[in-house]
C-alpha cells in the first residue's frame, strides 16, 4: 500500500495532524503558562535594567518581556508611536495573487480570498505585529477540519513569556512544556514572527529594548518634575523657639509645622537666621524638564517611526513634513512585505499543503497599499502613444484606473463624433516635379489671361457715344493694369515656392504656411472697383436699350 508521503513544515519538523486539532499553549492556573504578569517596571534603575536585558541574551526573556509590556502600559508615547505603526499595517487591504492561471490555482486563491473577508482579522493581525515592539510574537493557529477540509477557525494571540529559544543559537523558538522544559514548536501549529528593527537575534531587535533606556531616563526626570512641581507650589513653613524650650517643645513644633502641608517645614530658634538662595527664574527651572522629556519623547519617535513631523509637531524646515511622511511610508511597506512574508511561510503554505499536499506554488498574500495613479496624466500619455501605434492592453489599463469590465449589454461610454478630416492629397514622386511645374506654367498664363478684361467683350457692349459709357471703359482699362500687377506678384511668390521645393507634399506645405502673408490687398482693392464698374456699366447698358 502507498503511503502518504510525510509533510514537514520550513524547518524540517514533521507535521503530526492530531497536534492541530487541539490548542497546546493555552494558560494554567499553575505551572508555566500562569497569565499573572511580573512587574520588572517597578524600582527600575541602570543596573537592574542592564541585569534584565542580559538575562534575555542568555535565553531567558521572561522579564525582559514582562518590562516590554509595562513601558507600553505606563509610556504614553510609547505606546501611541508604537499603536500607530502597528495600526497602519493591520488597516491595508491583503490581496491575494495565484500561483498561476489555471483554474485549480485560481480556485484555491478564491478560497484564500474569502477566508481574509472575515472581520477578525485586523484585531488579529495587529496581535501578530506585537513583535514589532518586543523582537518576537506568536499566534497559535486553531485549525477546523468541521466540512473536511483543513481552515484556520481564528488566530489566537499567545503570551510570549510561555516560548523561548534554542539554547544553541538563540533563534530557533521552543514553546514551555507543563514539567518546566521546552521543546520545538509542533509543525504547522503557530506563527512565528520577527521583524527586526536592526540585524540580530530577535530578542535583541525588537523596538522596546531599544526604547527601555529611553523610558527609564524619561522616569527619572519625571519623578523630578514631580517633585519640583509639588515643592514650588506649597509655601515654606518656619517654626520659631523661644530661648529655655525643651526638646519636647522643639518635636511638637515641628511635627506641627510639618503637618500643615507638603515637606517644606523647619524650626529654628528665635534667635536665628535662614536665608534662602534662588539659582534663578523658577519657571526657567521648570522648563528644562519639560525640555528634557519631550527630546526623549523625540527619539523614540525617531526610533518607532522614523520621524517626528507626524507625532511631535516638529518639521524641522520647509517641505520636511511631506519627507517625514515619506519615511514613515517608507517603514510601513517594509512592515507589511515582512507580515506577508511571514503569513505566507506559516500560514497560506501549511494550509494549502495540509489540503491538497506539496504543490509547485502557492497562493500569495500581498499587503500594500494600491498605487495612487494620476488620471489626467496616464490619459495624457496614454492618448499620445496609442494615436503613434503603441499596443496597450485594456485589462491592464483598467485595473490601473481601477475600473471593472463592463457586462454583456451594459449601457457603454464611447468617444464623442469627431468630423472627418480631408483626405491628405497624394505625395508626388520626386521624377514627375518638372511635369507639375508645366502644368504650373500653363495654369499661370490662363490665370493671366482670364484676369485681363476682354477689350472686344464687355467694353464693346458698352461703347458708344455716351460719355458716360466712355467714361466705364476708361475706369476698365485702368483697373486692368492694376489687378494684372497685383497678381502678377502673387504668382510669382507661388512659382518661386514651386521652384525651391523638393517635391509636390513639400510644396503644398509652403503655399500652406506662406499663404498669410502673401500680399492681397491690392488685388482686394481692385477687385472692388471692377465690381462697382461693372455694376455702373451694366446700368447704363440697361438704361440705353431701354431708351433705344
Amino acid at each position: 500500500m502507498a503511503r502518504t508521503p510525510q509533510l514537514l513544515d520550513h524547518r524540517g519538523v514533521p507535521v503530526e495532524r492530531a497536534t492541530l486539532q487541539k490548542e497546546i499553549a493555552t494558560p494554567t492556573v499553575t505551572g508555566l503558562r500562569s497569565p499573572m504578569p511580573g512587574y520588572p517596571g517597578d524600582g527600575l534603575n541602570p543596573v537592574r535594567l542592564s541585569g534584565i536585558l542580559r538575562e534575555a541574551d542568555l535565553g531567558h526573556p521572561a522579564r525582559y518581556l514582562e518590562l516590554a509590556e509595562t513601558i507600553e502600559e505606563r509610556d504614553l508615547h510609547f505606546a501611541g508611536v508604537l499603536g500607530t505603526r502597528r495600526r497602519s499595517v493591520s488597516q491595508i487591504d491583503i490581496t491575494v495573487e495565484a500561483a498561476s492561471d489555471s483554474a485549480d490555482d485560481a480556485a484555491r486563491a478564491d478560497l484564500v480570498r474569502s477566508w481574509l473577508k472575515r472581520d477578525e482579522l485586523a484585531d488579529e493581525v495587529f496581535d501578530i505585529l506585537d513583535c514589532i515592539g518586543k523582537g518576537v510574537s506568536f499566534t497559535e493557529i486553531i485549525w477546523d477540519t468541521s466540512t473536511g477540509q483543513w481552515q484556520p477557525a481564528r488566530l489566537e494571540w499567545r503570551d510570549p513569556r510561555w516560548f523561548g529559544v534554542d539554547r544553541i543559537d538563540l533563534r530557533t523558538p521552543t514553546i514551555k512544556t507543563a514539567t518546566g522544559g521546552e521543546e520545538p514548536l509542533p509543525a504547522f501549529k503557530f506563527i512565528a514572527a520577527s521583524i527586526k528593527a536592526k540585524s540580530g537575534l530577535p530578542l535583541r531587535s525588537g523596538l522596546s529594548r531599544i526604547a527601555m533606556w529611553g523610558y527609564m531616563f524619561k522616569k527619572f526626570t519625571e519623578r523630578d518634575w514631580a517633585i519640583f512641581t509639588q515643592t514650588y507650589g506649597q509655601p515654606l513653613r518656619i517654626g520659631k523657639w523661644g530661648a529655655g524650650a525643651s526638646e519636647a517643645d522643639k518635636e511638637t513644633l515641628f511635627r506641627a509645622v510639618a503637618n500643615i502641608a507638603g515637606d517644606c517645614a523647619a524650626i529654628i530658634p528665635e534667635s536665628m537666621k535662614i536665608e534662602f538662595v534662588e539659582t534663578g527664574s523658577i519657571s526657567a527651572t521648570g522648563d528644562l524638564y519639560e525640555k528634557r522629556a519631550d527630546w526623549l519623547d523625540r527619539q523614540i519617535s525617531k526610533c518607532v517611526l522614523g520621524q517626528t513631523a507626524t507625532t511631535d509637531a516638529v518639521t524641522g524646515g520647509l517641505g520636511s513634513g511631506k519627507e517625514h511622511r515619506q519615511v514613515q511610508e517608507d517603514i510601513e511597506r517594509a512592515d507589511a512585505k515582512a507580515l506577508a512574508a511571514i503569513l505566507n511561510r506559516d500560514l497560506i503554505r501549511p494550509w494549502m499543503q495540509l489540503n491538497f499536499g506539496p504543490l509547485p506554488a502557492y497562493p500569495r498574500l500581498v499587503i500594500g497599499r494600491p498605487e495612487v495613479v494620476d488620471i489626467a496624466q496616464l490619459s495624457t500619455a496614454l492618448g499620445g502613444m496609442v494615436d503613434r501605434g503603441l499596443r496597450v492592453s485594456q485589462k491592464e489599463v483598467r485595473e490601473k484606473l481601477g475600473l471593472s469590465e463592463p457586462a454583456a449589454g451594459e449601457e457603454i461610454l464611447g468617444p464623442s463624433a469627431r468630423p472627418t478630416p480631408p483626405e491628405p492629397l497624394p505625395d508626388a514622386p520626386a521624377h514627375d516635379l518638372k511635369g507639375e511645374r508645366a502644368k504650373f506654367e500653363g495654369g499661370k498664363g490662363a490665370l493671366r489671361r482670364t484676369t485681363a478684361l476682354n477689350a472686344e467683350g464687355a467694353p464693346a457692349a458698352i461703347s458708344g457715344g455716351n460719355p458716360v459709357t466712355q467714361a466705364v471703359e476708361a475706369l476698365a482699362d485702368r483697373l486692368e493694369a492694376e489687378a494684372a500687377a497685383s497678381i502678377e506678384g502673387m504668382i510669382d511668390q507661388a512659382e518661386t515656392m514651386l521652384a525651391t521645393a523638393g517635391s509636390l507634399e513639400e510644396c503644398r506645405e509652403m503655399l500652406l504656411a506662406g499663404f498669410p502673408d502673401m500680399d492681397s490687398g491690392a488685388l482686394a482693392t481692385v477687385m472692388a472697383a471692377a465690381m462697382m464698374a461693372a455694376w455702373g456699366a451694366g446700368r447704363v447698358a440697361v438704361e440705353e436699350e431701354a431708351g433705344g
